[in-house]
């Protein structure tokens, strides 16, 4: 099965070459011909399955005809990073096309995006919070779009933007077309759903739940140790790049710099960061420049980049739908990848609806020859459950020889540590 069954116009063909698409994805090959008919479509399928494409070929299709210069799709997005990764995979496959992709978010300057937009655009990717400014200032005209897609929508449930979502709506014409996508699916997202879809045609992919190609593991350590054995961890693994996970900023950058002083090549993004900087981030991220990046759940859902052998759970998330975004940064497009957790005490309850949405117990591990330094207390049991029957989150080490074993291949082809370049980010 390949691209060429659609029937696209040839250039749109040529952008799905340029952009290395051999194979349509399940996601591709089941949402693809509904959108392409003109139905409404809801979308469930884990992150890194290739969904970005699958709402976008049918657009550019629907735009080889029809007039231009005027906005006659908007996608709209919860985050900058997600926002940018959607113009990118927009630009590429519509580079044979007159098609223009304009980006419109939040912190950066308004008037080059103001621009842009009177330049013409077919294609506008949105955060809500500027394009409601940019729609209370005129500066922008949503009357002519044909296709709305609300991508992420459980992220922008979790960002508080459903509000502004429904808004938005208010100034998109009632006679369009709507795609609505979201690896999860809470209770607030049926219900948006319920109001925005017309008639859909569902499309889910697998369990909404992280993808099965990574492979999860729990490191139990007290809090004041996680540096310590990140550090060693890091030391001994065989990785790619490697994405760690902090609750806040402030771990986030001093966390960055802990591992900048230890020889890494390693940038910071976070909330806080200038527009800017943050894409320098990710930039360097993805061309090899920085071999990990520390991030915050800002973050979780608007990084693309190939080649994420590991993410790194330096605290535990609050919820179990953002450990499912983090881990969906590897593992991605059939890869394997891995997935450790770093967990207190504390933890215990989310590391249980962690297993019930892997419907697993998650493999408990202990760094051979880390000193930890102390004792860790049993997980409480469930109610009513007999306390035998759930293991320690301690756990069991894994086994001395296979745990030597793998510090042998992680220190014969460790890449982490190099020198570090003038102008490292932490």
């Amino acid at each position: 099965m390949n691209f060429e069954q659609f029937l696209f116009d040839p250039r749109i063909q040529a952008g799905i070459q340029a952009a290395g698409y051999v194979t349509p994805t399940p996601i591709q090959q089941q949402a693809i011909p509904v959108a392409l008919a003109g139905r409404d479509l809801l979308g469930l399928a884990q992150t890194g399955t290739g969904k970005t494409a699958a709402f976008l070929l049918p657009i550019l299709q629907q735009l080889t005809k029809g007039p231009l210069r005027k906005v006659r799709a908007l996608i709209v997005a919860p985050t900058r990073e997600l926002a940018e990764q959607i113009a990118q995979i927009s630009n590429t496959l519509s580079q044979r096309l007159k098609v223009s992709t304009v980006t419109v978010y939040g912190g950066v300057g308004k008037m080059p995006q103001v621009n842009a937009l009177r330049r013409g655009a077919e294609i506008v990717v949105a955060c809500p919070g500027r394009l409601l400014d940019l729609l209370g200032e005129g500066q922008i005209d949503l009357s002519g779009v044909e296709v709305l897609v609300l991508d992420e929508a459980d992220r922008m449930f979790d960002m508080g933007f459903l509000p502004d979502v429904r808004r938005i709506l208010r100034h998109l014409p009632t006679k369009r077309q709507n795609l609505l996508f979201s690896a999860t699916m809470p209770e607030d997202i049926r219900s948006l759903a319920a109001e925005v879809l017309r008639e859909p045609a569902t499309v889910q992919i697998g369990m909404i739940a992280p993808a099965e190609t990574v492979a999860h593991a729990l490191y139990p350590v007290p809090d004041g140790l996680k540096s310590r054995l990140l550090l060693e961890m890091l030391r001994r693994t065989s990785t790619e790049r490697v994405l760690v996970f902090t609750r806040t900023k402030r771990r986030a950058r001093s966390l960055a710099e802990t591992l900048d002083k230890n020889g890494y090549r390693v940038a910071a993004l976070q909330g806080n960061m200038a527009q800017n900087r943050r894409q320098e981030a990710i930039n360097g991220f993805r061309s090899g420049q920085y071999d990990i990046l520390v991030a915050t759940d800002i973050a979780a859902r608007g990084i693309d980049v190939a080649g994420v052998s590991h993410v790194i759970n330096y605290d535990m998330p609050d919820t179990v739908d953002a450990y499912t975004h983090r881990i969906g940064r590897t593992g991605r497009a059939a890869l394997t990848g891995e997935a450790f957790t770093f967990a207190v005490q504390d933890d215990e309850l989310m590391v249980r609806q962690i297993e019930r949405v892997l419907g697993s117990r998650v493999e408990r591990r202990r760094l051979q020859g880390f000193d930890y330094s102390g004792s860790y207390p049993e997980l409480r049991s469930e109610p009513g459950e007999p306390a035998q029957s759930r293991p320690p989150i301690s756990g069991q080490p894994r086994p001395a020889a296979a745990q030597e074993a793998a510090g042998a291949a992680g220190a014969a082809k460790r890449r982490r540590r190099r020198p570090r370049r003038q102008g490292s980010q932490g």
